[in-house]
């Protein structure tokens, strides 16, 4: 995708995401417990709970842009077919990797326990955004009508978030495999399985159309404007549907199984998507450090966690060490540690890639054999 100003504005909010996202993980990883129930952790907390809804909306409304012109190549099983099958296996391969019970096909496979296995299965947000963007993709091969196409991911997005309440307590364990039944809810570990996150995605797809529709059309202007207005009355909605005692027959009691739990979510970042498009207008946005990130987005997702969570001393992790230890002036500081090196290493890996590309595709190759190798011979 062009990174012109007048499309900054969806990358500014994935990037933003992310390095919001670096802060989430640090503050839950290092911050003393007594901190997590004072009245200012939990406005924090609030505010972290739409990293996830933004970044996984982002990538189903990015994935509509990006696919436009590609249509006629993925259902001719073209080079663009199979570099997009291949890119979402990659972002299922990374949320894998980052929860293997040890860093060895040989140790995983021999010492692993039933709980660490269950871990391992667990659905976090790469798995819900690669589950998401296959459906996005095969449902877009299927369907040829723009409208349809749609209507079709309006819909999926409600039945998700409708099939969310009475899904939610069940614990499918005792009903499909285990690395099923990980994805359906959080009754083990998942932290962001299909119900309800996907119908972040397949939202994020709808909204999108609306918005690709507006550009052809000369009145992209227009249809931000109508965000503008779509993201508080749904935001209001859903607050005062969820001050409502209203009980739903064989629904969950469960706040993240609410439909306004949801919708208050999908308000907001709707709402922040229509403030990056004003502020990149405004200032003509076409470099940032922002958007380096952005573009860099896997990798800056997928190092930022290794350096947290990645069990590099003695297999055990920095967490492991030093988790909920710290007080707020030491968690701040490490944020912007972090932070400044992922972008960093954003800026420096873009520089090389447009400026070096043969070198950093054989750097890449040559790290991705040197882990695979270490993965199979420890």
């Amino acid at each position: 995708m062009a990174f012109k100003s007048r499309l900054a504005f969806i990358d500014l909010l994935r990037g933003w995401a992310l390095l919001v996202m670096i802060e989430v993980h640090v503050f839950n990883a290092f911050i003393l417990p007594q901190y997590q129930t004072t009245s200012w952790f939990k406005k924090l907390d609030f505010i972290n709970g739409l990293v996830a809804p933004s970044f996984i909306f982002i990538s189903g409304f990015v994935f509509l842009l990006a696919s436009q012109k590609k249509l006629e190549s993925f259902r001719a099983f073209g080079p663009a077919f199979w570099k997009q099958l291949g890119r979402i296996g990659l972002i299922w391969l990374v949320g894998y990797s980052l929860h293997l019970p040890y860093f060895s096909f040989f140790k995983s496979v021999t010492y692993s326990t039933e709980e660490q296995l269950l871990s391992f299965y667990q659905s976090d947000v790469l798995h819900c955004i690669a589950f998401g963007l296959l459906a996005l993709f095969l449902l877009r091969l299927i369907i040829r009508n723009d409208r349809i196409y749609s209507t079709v991911l309006l819909l999926s997005g409600l039945f998700v978030m409708t099939a969310t309440m009475f899904i939610w307590d069940i614990d499918f364990t005792a009903l499909v495999p285990a690395p099923i039944a990980a994805y359906l809810n959080n009754k083990h570990y998942s932290l962001f399985p299909l119900f309800p996150w996907t119908a972040f995605m397949f939202f994020g797809g709808y909204f999108a159309t609306g918005y690709i529709r507006a550009r052809e059309q000369q009145k992209e202007k227009k249809i931000i404007q109508k965000f503008a207005v779509i993201g508080p009355v749904i935001l209001t909605a859903a607050f005062i549907a969820g001050s409502l005692s209203i009980h739903v027959p064989y629904a969950s009691a469960a706040a993240n199984a609410s439909p306004a739990f949801f919708f208050q979510r999908l308000g907001i970042v709707i709402l922040l998507l229509t403030a990056c498009w004003y502020y990149a207008e405004y200032r003509k946005t076409e470099k940032s450090f922002v958007l380096d990130v952005s573009r860099e987005s896997l990798l800056v997702y997928t190092v930022h966690l290794l350096v947290i969570y990645g069990r590099f001393w003695n297999e055990r992790s920095l967490y492991y060490y030093y988790g909920n230890k710290y007080g707020v002036p030491e968690c701040i500081a490490g944020t912007l540690i972090l932070a400044v090196s992922m972008v960093c290493m954003a800026v420096f890996w873009g520089w090389l890639k447009r400026n070096h590309f043969p070198l950093a595709r054989i750097f890449s190759w040559m790290l991705c054999v040197t882990i695979i190798i270490y993965f199979f011979a420890a």
